[in-house]
């Protein structure tokens, strides 16, 4: 999984410093650099108000590759080992997206999957995020999908 990861977060977040923190140190990795700088604030202070609201943390996480695996063994692995979410409480959320592969995933921790089922998160992609995708608006399918899954997990 060492690979995998380090090519998830390269450089911009060291992934020994978020795990199992209380406060993450990043809430947006951009490894694909689809973000524009200034959206990309405004999402990291969303994710932070969110936090600051509900004490679950939420992240969004951009690679330009899944290396081979499916999006679901990626995303699983590394939100385990980025540590999102309280340790105690299992509350993380997080958005990952690869946009070379075309796909995209919600992860939800264990203390958030009645509030934020697999069928919901489903709904979401469908309702709030792809809309965004088809325009080839990533930044506006970020935070259309991050309100509405901060609406399911309060």
């Amino acid at each position: 999984m060492a690979a995998t990861l380090s090519s998830a977060c390269g450089g911009q977040a060291d992934p020994a410093r978020l795990a199992h923190t209380d406060r993450p140190v990043a809430y947006v990795m951009d490894q694909a650099d689809i973000i524009p700088a200034d959206r990309e604030a405004a999402i990291a202070s969303r994710l932070k108000r969110f936090e600051n609201e509900t004490e679950h943390q939420m992240v969004v996480v951009t690679t330009p590759s899944l290396n081979g695996e499916t999006i679901e063994a990626y995303s699983l692995a590394l939100a385990n080992r980025l540590g999102v979410g309280r340790e105690t409480h299992h509350d993380g959320l997080m958005l990952l997206i690869a946009p070379n592969e075309r796909k995209l995933r919600i992860e939800v921790g264990l203390g958030l999957e009645t509030a934020l089922t697999n069928p919901e998160a489903a709904t979401i992609i469908a309702r709030d995020i792809k809309p965004s995708l088809v325009r080839g608006d990533m930044p506006d399918a970020i935070a259309r999908g991050i309100e509405a899954m901060a609406a399911e997990a309060p």
